[in-house]
């Protein structure tokens, strides 16, 4: 949503594929990612061989996902994030993986970490539905 005017945001593709979208967004820290989520999304970060309890880090449908998206915002990133490498590839019928890299204050581990992760992604009427992230590395800097 635009905050100055209460409009959603677009979703043509010359802003690319929806998961691009929701991703910058989230570096922004602006609000209107919520506009590009559909009320039924399947959401789920998964980590490899990370240490952390992560099992809160999953939500279905926006009710859950509000509360997630707060809390990773205070635990995992009080300072935000910065991207560094945002790729995607469709794979069809809505579908897409995208490798991202990050990087961040990492609030667990209270210092500077960059990150690399996979995420498969699923759009449809220009609303992100379904969001696997795998985390596969977080390396202290």
């Amino acid at each position: 949503m635009n905050i100055q005017t209460g409009t959603p945001p677009s979703n043509d593709q010359s802003q690319g594929p929806v998961i691009d979208q929701v991703l910058r967004l989230f570096e922004a820290a602006d609000p209107a990612i919520l506009g590009l989520l559909a009320e039924d999304i399947d959401f789920r970060i998964d980590h490899y061989k990370e240490e952390a309890d992560t099992s809160w880090q999953q939500a279905n449908g926006m009710g859950e996902l509000g509360g997630l998206l707060a809390r990773l915002g205070t635990e995992v990133f009080p300072k935000g994030t910065r991207i560094l490498d945002l790729s995607t590839t469709p794979l069809g019928n809505g579908w897409a993986m995208t490798r991202f890299e990050q990087e961040f204050f990492y609030g667990v581990r209270d210092g500077m970490v960059r990150s690399l992760t996979y995420i498969t992604s699923h759009e449809e009427a220009g609303k992100l539905d379904f969001f696997r992230e795998t985390v596969t590395t977080i390396t202290t800097l």
